[in-house]
């Protein structure tokens, strides 16, 4: 893997929650991103404020973080599988590029003195597009650059490094507003990602090679969506994603206004209220490894998540800075374990060829629960009151614990989804073009009548996996006169989808199908048979 040379897995996963920063790429990208992200918590504290003095709305305001969610919720499936067919260290590169070119025209406005609320949130809503594209890919090669033994710490550190920033940023952002605006702001945060793109620049990836060619994107789209619909562990992280963003935004949209209604409340102290959740946050990612020893992952998030609810009231009730500060903090805490917890357990779900689109459609429902939530109690804010609407939300966020927690977030770490190759090569033929089809694959299986029960249900399992790996239709049949004598069958879209069956079987499947091999009368073996659909002529 890139960035592992001169450590095994076993030497980079023994050691403390830091040891991913022993891997060279690893800890430059995550410096470099550090200083990023300073720069970003920076924008969004001059964002904030602005918008608090270009407009008295608390709808505006709150059009700010929907601004910066919405993109993601439109365009994270795109990204995503534009992200697992193109090289990602170039893609991140020109996006990266991109930002700088949006933040640097954000600043040059706003110095200028001609910027306006809508403007504000337009351009707010270009780089919420720039970060739709960035982050499937981001989180995509974190896998790339540590053994999957460490990628708990390393998702860890990554919010870790968001959460330092976030304690930094605000802090600096509040007093660069009070004394040369948020345009000053803007440019340093422009500056800031170059330091990124150099170490992007610099990183020899070494992406898995296939001999098949790449996916074009609305395939890779559909193939990413068919995933998704088979794949139960990463329906579980996005609906307790949902279950918690639809509220936790509250916090997010409204804390401008809430830093503003205080006695002589302005720009530093919001960013003190923004600083304190980073601060929360850093403390949470240092006591993480040692409660994940000892609590499931989903006993986390559910505490997590009434810590948050409790937070939100807190926002709802006090009027004073330092306790105010101290509730950000705690909130910052329950974040950083909410949203890693949840990371971790979609990175664990997904294999590597379909990463970049799981994780897109993981952030795309989490985002857009953000984007919606933000809308919702930026205009409750407005129709009652802003307290009556984080109350609102805090009571909400209880109820949404108790309505998501059926969905369980366990057994990610049992999941073997590395390639085996264990399927024999697939039929060759010379007059099989990459996209005829579609493609009919059927296995036959004897075995024993009294097996049946137990074959169905590993079957049925197998059925699962193999739409996920893209076959869009799958069936079983029992013949009428020998009951132990079955029919398998699926449709793969092509000869070409076919193919990339071939690459996509994991440790998983061949586990089962060695399990289901257990079952067939001795000597026994499946008869594997492929049709291809011919292109048939009209009748005249």
């Amino acid at each position: 893997m890139a960035g592992t040379k001169g450590q095994t897995p076993r030497e980079t996963a023994s050691g403390s929650a830091w040891a991913p920063l022993g891997i060279p790429v690893f800890r430059s990208l995550w410096i470099a991103t550090l200083a990023s992200n300073i720069g970003t918590w920076m924008h969004d504290i001059g964002a904030g404020w602005l918008m608090t003095q270009l407009s008295s709305s608390a709808l505006m305001v709150a059009w700010v973080q929907t601004a910066t969610s919405l993109p993601i919720f439109l365009l994270a499936l795109p990204a995503g599988a534009l992200a697992d067919i193109v090289d990602r260290r170039r893609h991140l590169i020109l996006v990266q590029l991109f930002m700088v070119i949006v933040t640097g025209s954000l600043a040059l406005v706003t110095l200028l003195g001609i910027i306006t609320p809508w403007l504000l949130v337009g351009m707010t809503f270009a780089m919420g597009i720039g970060t739709a594209m960035l982050m499937p890919a981001w989180a995509a090669i974190v896998p790339e650059l540590v053994p999957r033994a460490a990628l708990p710490s390393a998702i860890a550190l990554n919010s870790m490094g968001i959460n330092v920033a976030r304690a930094i940023g605000p802090a600096l952002a509040g007093v660069i507003v009070s004394f040369a605006g948020s345009g000053a702001v803007f440019a340093l945060n422009a500056v800031s990602y170059l330091g990124v793109i150099w170490v992007l620049i610099g990183w020899r990836r070494q992406p898995a090679v296939s001999q098949l060619p790449a996916e074009r994107m609305l395939g890779a789209m559909r193939s990413g969506l068919r995933f998704a619909r088979h794949a139960p562990a990463l329906q579980a992280a996005a609906i307790r994603g949902v279950g918690f963003a639809l509220f936790a935004s509250a916090a997010w949209a409204l804390l401008p206004l809430v830093a503003k209604r205080l006695p002589d409340g302005g720009p530093q102290s919001f960013g003190l209220l923004v600083a304190a959740v980073g601060a929360g946050a850093v403390c949470g990612a240092l006591v993480l490894p040692r409660l994940r020893l000892r609590l499931s992952r989903n006993l986390l998030v559910t505490l997590a998540s009434l810590l948050y609810a409790g937070c939100l009231y807190g926002l709802a009730t006090l009027k004073h800075l330092p306790a105010l500060a101290l509730v950000m903090a705690l909130s910052g805490v329950a974040w950083l374990t909410v949203l890693s917890s949840l990371q971790v357990a979609a990175q664990l779900a997904l294999p590597n060829w379909v990463r970049s689109r799981g994780l897109a459609l993981f952030m795309c429902v989490f985002m857009g629960s953000m984007a919606l939530g933000s809308l919702v109690w930026g205009k409750l804010a407005e129709l009652l009151s802003l307290s009556q609407s984080l109350t609102l939300a805090s009571v909400g966020a209880l109820f949404s614990v108790i309505l998501t927690r059926r969905w369980h977030l366990g057994g990610m770490e049992e999941l073997d989804l590395s390639p085996s190759m264990h399927w024999p090569s697939a039929p060759s033929n010379d007059a099989l073009s990459h996209d005829a089809g579609p493609v009919l694959v059927t296995i036959e299986y004897e075995l024993s009548p009294d097996r049946v029960s137990e074959f169905q249900a590993l079957v049925a399992a197998l059925g699962k996996l193999r739409r996920q790996n893209g076959a869009f239709s799958w069936g079983l049949y029992q013949d009428a006169e020998s009951p132990g004598h079955f029919i398998e069958s699926f449709n793969d879209d092509s000869w070409l989808a076919h193919l990339r069956q071939h690459e996509r079987v994991t440790g998983d499947m061949r586990a089962l199908q060695q399990q289901i091999q257990g079952l067939l009368l001795p000597g026994s073996r499946p008869v594997i048979s492929h049709y291809v659909a011919p292109k048939l002529k009209s009748p005249r």
